[in-house]
């Protein structure tokens, strides 16, 4: 059986995505590896066992492409409103809250707000399969 360990996503500016990152989902730094060239920087918090890599590329400066295969990574929450103002605060922008239903019952409450680099980034609720 697999066991998946971590995501990547490239960024531009090291320092601005690792801010990020620490304000909008509390992840730290776990391991940063430098090379000639490039850094490859590894970020938990003590609720994930999973990682999230970023990969700084030495002289990129244009925003990378995300195509159209990449969609979003999402995180569980336990106040979503209070994740929602904490990033307002920020000055990150995060969309509106929306709720989205099944059945007539609630399937999950989210919002999304985008990364330094443009990567989105859903916020759930904690309910039903979102936990």
């Amino acid at each position: 059986m697999a066991k998946i360990i971590h995501s990547m996503v490239r960024v531009v500016d090291l320092d601005k995505s690792l801010k990020f990152y620490k304000e909008a989902l509390a992840l730290d730094i776990a391991e940063r590896l430098d090379f000639e060239g490039f850094s490859l920087v590894y970020l938990r918090n003590e609720e994930n066992d999973m990682e999230l890599e970023l990969t700084w590329n030495e002289g990129t400066e244009e925003s990378y492409t995300h195509g159209s295969g990449y969609g979003h990574l999402a995180v569980a929450v336990d106040d979503l409103e209070a994740e929602h103002e904490k990033l307002v605060g920020f000055g990150y922008e995060p969309a509106e809250i929306k709720e989205f239903f099944r059945d007539g019952q609630l399937l999950a409450k989210f919002f999304f707000v985008q990364d330094p680099d443009g990567y989105k980034i859903e916020f759930l609720q904690r309910h039903g399969r979102y936990q």
